[in-house]
């Protein structure tokens, strides 16, 4: 079954980026996911596998 993931929400995921966050927002969902570096602002496309399979953990847009 799929994560639940919306626009807005940000992901946090196993490997970090080479400016050294780990967190990332998400822009577009659907087959692939747009997403943006939290550290540094570079935006990349993922397939939704992917990012499912690295995903350590999920923070809603709503939550602190």
């Amino acid at each position: 079954m799929p994560i639940p993931f919306e626009v807005g929400d940000i992901v946090r995921l196993k490997k970090q980026h080479p400016c050294g966050s780990h967190e990332w927002e998400v822009l577009r969902v659907g087959a692939d996911f747009r997403l943006k570096c939290l550290g540094c602002g570079h935006q990349v496309m993922l397939a939704r596998k992917l990012v499912e399979k690295n995903t350590k953990g999920i923070q809603k847009k709503g939550e602190s």
